[in-house]
């Protein structure tokens, strides 16, 4: 997800000429410029065209309203569903503060919602580390349990 329209602007391919090709020279006919050597340049900077048109993610533009305030955003088409999924969940939470606190901005309001997902964040990341601490204890543990086991048999 993005916001950035200059980068969709960027993946756009440009249709200047290549730096190979030539334009015709002034007071003379395309053919003879052609005879004069520029056909195989033309025709590899067709070739190099047609191979540098990869095609991009598509880039669409989406109207998302955040406790009634409206943003544009630019979005790849992929990302769209995810994009209208996290706007849900921050817009629900962005209407809760703004009942709360009917006197909050705009900008404040989204400052809390950002404070908020990254505490969320945070935890979730302090739940991962503490799941992995205890998967090792736990390993060990049946580790060494298992060759006491060993050791009596």
């Amino acid at each position: 997800m993005t916001d950035d329209q200059s980068k969709s602007i960027e993946k756009q391919p440009k249709n200047n000429p290549t730096p190979h090709s030539q334009a015709p020279s002034k007071g003379l006919p395309a053919q003879k410029s052609a005879q004069a050597g520029t056909t195989a340049s033309s025709t590899v900077a067709k070739a190099n065209t047609k191979t540098t048109n990869t095609p991009e993610p598509q880039i669409k533009k989406v109207d998302i309203a955040i406790a009634g305030v409206t943003y544009p955003i630019f979005c790849p088409v992929h990302e769209q569903e995810e994009l209208l999924s996290a706007v849900s969940y921050i817009n629900n939470y962005a209407l809760d503060l703004k009942r709360e606190a009917p006197s909050l901005s705009q900008e404040s309001i989204l400052v809390l919602c950002c404070l908020n997902l990254y505490e969320k964040i945070h935890a979730n990341q302090r739940s991962d580390e503490d799941r992995l601490q205890h998967e090792k204890q736990s390993q060990a543990l049946l580790n060494k349990i298992m060759k006491d086991a060993h050791s009596i048999l």
